[in-house]
């Protein structure tokens, strides 16, 4: 099966599968968008999350606009995200592997849609510039502007031409200018610093609306020098579709639904923010580069495509989450040469950065700490607890989790910190108003890693054995009590610590024949 073509085609598939909301009545972006999506990862259940397209969008002035806003078309929920994958839930993991083993190379064509209305030069203002798109207020009551939220920046490295997609924040400050949120080692930060010291501006462009997989990779946490529109092309099974931009040397998907093409300065900077984060707080103002527009073109009739971010759970944090567990997943079990690697949990409480959770077969003792020194090396930003468990924990389980950091780790053995991490919007990291990225301490982030596999055979798990608990679920449904989702671990099983004499003592119990047990251990008894 082909991959979707565009956006358009991509939504038809959402609202065929019920995934897709359509708000017919007239909704103001500045004060009321964004809350009324926001219910929904506040008030629901994931799976009941879908894909809101707001038709009759206003702003606070009372301004009409023609082009609808589509939000959280990519990842409201894990069933969201696999439509856009073009799989089922399950087998996100795997195809995303697959897009990073085997990526298909992008293809150029001489024109797109994204280009069908152009306007540059004299021309740059006639529609208002940025003010032509309905752009949300992501946090109402504490945001400072509008910002553009599902921006797919397009760079290139100055010195290898490897072109980039990152997914940075940008605020508007006019018709003709943003911000740019990109801070080191993220990948548009490094081709600043570049085309800085070669004192030359950085070009770039600002891609909305493309098919979802180029919003996977560029929200992904993919390595440095890594070509993401081949990842992508990797995702979609065929070639990306680029066509030149019209006043800077860079390419960009032919069917986006709007494209934003600029240079941004490596001379001065500019305030930015106060603007909601992931993190689940506001983001303190700070000095970042800013982006001078040259041209903005679009389709005829585009959609405007906004994240919906801040507190988790949110848009932002399912798609940070699914793409760095396969990321990490890749990393650690082919690159690294982990087989035992058997899944990847980012959880979304920690904006999917901040709480990592690995799940492994080990085949040595030495495999958790690899895994641990594995994490730190791919990034040096986030990833404030990781832990290693074993395969019988559900790593997205927080009560299974905690259950193996109870009683399978010892803090002072099994547990590391490791300072000079990376800070970025964390409130924890130094006080108000001093640089939380100052080093050497006591500012700063540190990691803290810890080994909660077992360190030699444990007894049984304490539950029912699986022939009792699969015929007492027999009889639950038989009485039509409520349908069950079964956490790990759901029933008992052996941790090898469990000897012969133990099995059959057992097994007297379960036939009624424990008296046979109690004379045993009466013939046992020992004076005191």
């Amino acid at each position: 099966m082909k991959y979707y073509r565009d956006l358009n085609e991509y939504l038809k598939v959402l609202e065929d599968k019920g995934k897709l909301v359509r708000i017919k009545r007239p909704i103001d972006k500045d004060t009321e968008l964004h809350p009324l999506v926001r219910w929904q990862f506040r008030g629901l259940p994931e799976e009941q999350r879908k894909a809101f397209l707001f038709e009759k969008v206003t702003d606070a002035r009372g301004r009409k606009y023609s082009i609808p806003v589509l939000v959280a078309c990519h990842a409201a929920s894990r069933q969201v995200y696999a439509a856009g994958m073009m799989c089922g839930p399950e087998g996100i993991m795997e195809k995303w592997t697959q897009a990073q083993l085997h990526p298909v190379k992008p293809r150029m064509v001489a024109s797109g849609p994204v280009y069908e209305e152009i306007h540059v030069g004299d021309k740059l203002l006639e529609h208002g510039g940025l003010g032509e798109f309905p752009i949300p207020i992501s946090t109402p009551g504490f945001d400072n502007a509008p910002y553009l939220t599902a921006a797919n920046w397009v760079t290139k490295d100055p010195e290898t031409g490897i072109p980039n997609v990152g997914n940075y924040r940008a605020m508007v400050k006019s018709q003709t200018r943003t911000g740019v949120f990109s801070e080191a080692p993220q990948h548009l930060h490094t081709h600043w610093q570049k085309c800085k010291a070669k004192g030359i501006s950085l070009q770039a462009a600002i891609v909305i609306g493309p098919t979802p997989n180029i919003g996977f990779v560029a929200t992904a946490k993919i390595p440095y020098g890594a070509n993401e529109f081949a990842i992508a092309g990797g995702i979609a099974g065929e070639p990306v579709k680029l066509v030149k931009c019209k006043t800077v040397g860079l390419e960009v998907p032919a069917s986006a639904q709007i494209v934003i093409e600029g240079e941004i300065p490596t001379d001065c900077l500019e305030r930015e923010a106060p603007f909601g984060e992931f993190s689940g707080y506001v983001g303190v103002r700070k000095m970042t580069h800013f982006f001078n527009v040259t041209c903005i073109a679009h389709r005829k009739y585009p959609i405007y495509n906004a994240f919906i971010s801040q507190f988790p759970p949110s848009e932002s944090s399912k798609l940070r989450q699914v793409a760095y567990e396969a990321v990490f997943y890749k990393f650690l079990k082919h690159d690294c040469d982990l087989p035992g690697i058997l899944d990847v949990a980012f959880h979304e409480s920690g904006g999917s950065a901040q709480y990592c959770v690995i799940r492994m077969k080990k085949s040595h003792p030495a495999e958790p700490a690899r895994v641990l020194n594995g994490v730190m090396a791919l990034s040096s930003r986030f990833n404030r607890v990781v832990i290693v468990v074993d395969e019988d924990i559900d790593p997205r389980d927080c009560d299974s989790v905690n259950w193996a950091l109870s009683f399978r780790m010892q803090p002072h053995r099994d547990v590391r910190t490791v300072m000079n991490r990376i800070a970025d919007l964390d409130p924890s990291a130094a006080p108000p108003g001093e640089s939380e990225g100052n080093y050497p301490g006591p500012a700063g982030q540190s990691s803290l890693l810890i080994d909660a596999t077992r360190k030699w055979d444990y007894p049984p798990v304490s539950l029912p054995a699986k022939e009792f608990m699969d015929n007492a679920r027999k009889i639950w449904e038989k009485e039509g009590l409520p349908a069950l989702n079964p956490r790990v671990p759901w029933h008992g099983y052996s941790l090898g610590l469990w000897t012969g004499e133990d099995e059959a003592e057992a097994q007297l119990a379960v036939r009624g024949e424990y008296y046979q047990t109690g004379d045993k251990v009466a013939a046992q008894r020992q004076k005191v």
